[in-house]
């Protein structure tokens, strides 16, 4: 069975190990090499992780800045090919835009990469929202409805490649097939499973019609009003007679004390903020998705800074694992974690008597046993 439908109440898994997320001129801030990447994915494995996600990255923020390191991101397919000989346990997530690959060489490399991990692979598909790096491939951005109309083409083709015995032809407004066919087809059937972050009405709409796993950004400071993001999926997608789980992404600030794990969050997603890039950053989602709340903005500012807009989770092993069950209380399925350097902060994840030890006292994850 693919992890990320294991039987644990909250499920774990890394965000970025192929490009970083936090956004800070910090040195121990992320800068991939394949090395760390091997080391970082094995102990996650080893530790039963659920999930592993790569996220696409062609260009960075800041115009004519080849050297920023939003713009330094390892191919997540790749990523996910040299990880499935090298991990056994957890789902290998890459992710893509609609607009940057073919959906017959997606359904070829991905249906590739169901067999080389044993059916551990996922994908997660965007629309995209970078205008640069979709300028770059000379197909500039649509307006936001649209991006979602040319991805249920997109998967539609794909899911048919993935599954039809016959081949076909598909004439869409977008896509234009002729006698279309891929083999092999994925080892998991239907299919692999499907992960996409729409926020807007017609992102969820996408979302909940065909994703298994959709992730949502909690308010800033109304984690009270989680429940009513969560439901909302859950509902919409069982209107479409599915079910859904729903994942967030969190960064992380951990240390021996509160106090340390707040000092140093105040330290690299602060005083040591990347600040032209989070402008950048913040300028392009406000322009080009609707994620966010052009209103409430500014209270994200430190979320983008130390990591992927999610809540930030502060403190020591006991602290990181009371806020990790309250979300999971909120109805959040799963959690997707960044630092500002992956390698240290599994390790603190998954140091004896930690944050794993104490989730699994409280019954919110089983022991893995390999």
């Amino acid at each position: 069975m693919n992890a990320i439908f294991s039987d644990n109440k909250l499920k774990l898994g890394l965000f970025g190990t192929n490009g970083g997320a936090t956004l800070s001129k910090v040195p121990e801030v992320w800068r991939p090499t394949w090395k760390q990447i091997v080391e970082t994915a094995v102990l996650a494995d080893r530790a039963g992780f659920e999930a592993q996600l790569a996220y696409a990255r062609w260009k960075g923020y800041i115009p004519g800045d080849p050297t920023q390191g939003p713009g330094i991101v390892m191919d997540p397919f790749t990523w996910a090919a040299g990880l499935s000989q090298l991990t056994s346990y957890s789902t290998l997530i890459a992710t893509t835009h609609a607009t940057t690959m073919h959906p017959i060489t997606a359904a070829k490399q991905t249906a590739t990469l169901d067999h080389m991990s044993n059916g551990r692979f996922a994908l997660n598909i965007v629309g995209g929202w970078n205008k640069l790096e979709l300028d770059m491939f000379g197909t500039p951005i649509k307006e936001h409805d649209a991006r979602y109309e040319e991805l249920d083409e997109w998967w539609a083709i794909l899911k048919k490649l993935w599954t039809s015995e016959d081949e076909f032809d598909f004439d869409g407004e977008y896509f234009t097939i002729v006698e279309g066919m891929s083999r092999p087809q994925p080892l998991q059937k239907p299919h692999p499973p499907i992960l996409n972050a729409g926020g807007s009405p017609r992102g969820m709409r996408f979302a909940t019609e065909h994703a298994d796993v959709c992730f949502v950004i909690p308010q800033v400071g109304a984690l009270d009003k989680v429940r009513g993001q969560v439901d909302a999926y859950k509902n919409a997608a069982r209107e479409h007679g599915r079910e859904v789980q729903v994942w967030t992404y969190c960064a992380v600030s951990q240390r021996d004390t509160r106090q340390e794990a707040e000092d140093y969050l105040h330290y690299f997603a602060v005083e040591m903020e990347e600040t032209e890039l989070v402008d950048a950053w913040s300028a392009g989602l406000l322009a080009q998705t609707k994620i966010v709340d052009p209103a409430v903005m500014s209270e994200y500012r430190q979320r983008f800074a130390a990591g992927s807009g999610g809540p930030i989770l502060v403190g020591d092993a006991v602290d990181i694992a009371d806020q990790m069950q309250e979300l999971n209380e909120l109805g959040i399925d799963g959690i997707l974690l960044t630092w500002p350097d992956f390698s240290d902060g599994v390790k603190r994840i998954v140091a004896e008597g930690g944050v794993l030890a104490e989730l699994e006292r409280r019954g919110l994850r089983q022991p893995f046993r390999g």
